[in-house]
């Protein structure tokens, strides 16, 4: 059967490399889909007769090699791919649209100006006071003899301008304070959340700043529900979006850590495959690749989707010779003829669709392509089923003994009507 297998490339590969070279595609779909059925039709009827065919051209008998059943364990339809990471999950945006907590979210923050507005004006006051009467007995010194009783004066008043220096400052800087929790309060509004950039923005300040501030306003209780994000760049004002929050984070990590294990196992199981079935399944995705890369170079919604058709397909086929590697000569020959094909005709595929004026010669190049895509996509089809036939025999078998227990004990309703 590889010798056939072989041969069906041949043709194939000879077919498309001449529609290339001529610039002819005229018959291209027609000439593949003739020797794609041609050789599924040798595969069917081997399958149908137990492995034993008869070649529908020549009549001489073949012989196909019946795969063993493979089976594998859970994870893992999906196979590991070196250098391959999980995709994580994105933090998703809280409902705007939930229920107003109970509990106030903000301080109004009146006491704490009302503080800071006494402060600096007593700090004023007094500080001015303290100036004066430091002045004063500044002239008095130099007026009279300077003594031990003058310093101690001086140094008292100096020390009470520089305590009341300090009051206005803090004053005055409670004041500010509320000034821009109120700013952030306003960005806010009604939500539950707010990005710290976003805060920053509306605010003309520096984010940096903007994070101090809000680290600050929650220690003090300012943010009576409030918290911060792992990465310190969302703010959220209420418990229920911390509560969300930190729920999501936890099913986040539970989803990460389920993915590293299903990741080693495959790693594990990818490790036990022999160095020729791993160097198959390397090259299959890399062909995957390829194919994908082509698909975003190519624009069209028509075109796309065969283009995708065919990456998901080609891509099942190298999961499914993973899972049971006995099916690796069949691959072979898949690998050696119809995807290096494949490439060929989407790479002239993408070459024609780039040019600028799109003749009535490179519409029917192209529409032939595509044709021959759909034509290549029916095969990898059947050629996919056709790895899956072991299994369909095993289900088989395992219903008509299922069937016939449940008979001989009374249990089928042909058994129970008797």
């Amino acid at each position: 059967m590889n010798n056939d297998w072989e041969h069906f490339g041949e043709e194939i590969k000879q077919t498309i490399q001449d529609a290339i070279d001529t610039k002819d595609y005229s018959r291209l779909n027609q000439m593949v889909s003739d020797t794609v059925n041609h050789a599924m039709d040798c595969v069917s009827a081997g399958i149908k007769n137990g492995g034993w065919y008869r070649d529908p051209k020549t009549g001489q008998p073949l012989y196909g090699n019946k795969k063993n059943t493979g089976s594998r364990s859970g994870a893992e339809n999906q196979r590991y791919r070196p250098n391959q990471g999980p995709k994580m999950p994105e933090m998703r945006n809280y409902s705007q649209n939930c229920p107003v907590p109970v509990s106030p979210r903000y301080l109004k923050g009146t006491s704490v100006k009302i503080g800071g507005t006494f402060l600096a004006a007593t700090g004023v006051v007094f500080g001015l006071t303290s100036v004066i009467f430091l002045i004063i007995t500044l002239i008095g010194s130099v007026i009279t003899a300077f003594d031990v009783v003058s310093g101690l004066i001086i140094g008292i008043f100096a020390v009470a301008f520089i305590s009341f220096a300090v009051m206005t400052y803090v004053g005055v800087d409670m004041v500010r304070t509320v000034g821009r929790f109120r700013q952030y309060v306003s960005v806010l509004r009604d939500r539950e959340f707010c990005d710290i950039k976003e805060i920053a923005s509306a605010t003309g300040r520096d984010v940096r700043k903007v994070l101090k501030d809000v680290k600050k306003m929650i220690t003090k209780g300012w943010f009576c529900q409030g918290h911060l994000d792992e990465k310190e760049s969302c703010l959220m004002v209420s418990e229920h979006a911390w509560n969300q929050y930190t729920a999501l984070m936890e099913d986040m990590k539970q989803r990460k850590a389920e993915e590293q294990a299903a990741q080693k196992k495959m790693r594990e199981e990818y490790d036990r495959l022999s160095p020729e079935v791993q160097k198959i399944v390397q090259a299959g995705d890399e062909y995957v690749r390829r194919i994908k890369a082509a698909n975003d170079a190519i624009p069209g919604e028509v075109i796309s989707a065969k283009i995708s058709r065919m990456e998901l397909l080609v891509d099942r086929i190298f999961d499914r010779v993973e899972q049971n590697p006995d099916s690796v000569n069949d691959m072979r020959r898949m690998m050696d003829y119809y995807l290096p094909t494949t490439m060929k005709l989407l790479e002239a595929y993408e070459e024609l669709d780039a040019q600028p004026v799109q003749g009535e010669n490179i519409i029917s190049s192209k529409k032939e392509i595509e044709d021959t895509i759909d034509t290549l996509n029916i095969a990898f089809e059947k050629l996919l089923d056709s790895l899956f036939q072991d299994t369909a025999w095993d289900v088989s078998s395992d219903i008509s003994v299922l069937h016939t227990m449940l008979a001989q004990e009374g249990l089928t309703e042909d058994g129970l009507k008797k």
